[in-house]
């Protein structure tokens, strides 16, 4: 009974993410003047502060910019700008060990529905923030590293990589 749960886990995880790719291809037509995203036209830019205090809070700058001549748009599901309704980073301390995500995991409802994705002006950007404490337990003193890693959700592929030290 178990193993059966597990496989139907996984192929929905596998339905969702072919669902929400299938959308964003599908929502593109010759008159429409918003394109799904794609890795050459939106880059995403991540900043934490350099060094915290342990406990204080660690806010995370998350901005898409659209580098292209025409509105783009992308997912917002699995992104800071619906804060922290699934795991949607990679976080390591300074031994390589994953931080543990403490949040809630939402169920969706496939394809996403037009108010799921957000617009970016040509030529311009969006940004949200959101303090890692409320979604993931860093509790130590040490340097960690954290990766964006649902671009299959949102369809956000350009993210760089940050660090930072939590201090006592």
């Amino acid at each position: 009974m178990r193993n059966q749960l597990i496989t139907l886990a996984a192929c929905l995880s596998v339905f969702s993410f072919t669902a929400c790719k299938n959308t964003q291809k599908a929502a593109t037509t010759p008159s429409s003047t918003t394109a799904p995203s794609t890795a050459e036209e939106l880059v995403t830019t991540m900043s934490v502060p350099g060094k915290v205090k342990v406990g204080s809070p660690i806010m995370l700058k998350f901005t898409v910019s659209n580098n292209s001549g025409k509105e783009l748009q992308f997912c917002k599901w699995h992104t800071p700008f619906e804060k922290f309704m699934n795991s949607y980073f990679d976080i390591q301390d300074s031994k390589g060990e994953a931080v543990m995500y403490k949040g809630i995991m939402a169920k969706r409802i496939m394809p996403p529905p037009a108010e799921a994705y957000i617009k970016v002006p040509a030529k311009g950007k969006v940004s949200s923030e959101i303090d890692l404490l409320t979604g993931y337990r860093i509790t130590a003193p040490g340097t960690y590293k954290l990766t964006y890693q649902d671009s299959g959700m949102s369809g956000l592929t350009k993210v760089n990589e940050v660090t930072f030290t939590v201090t006592e």
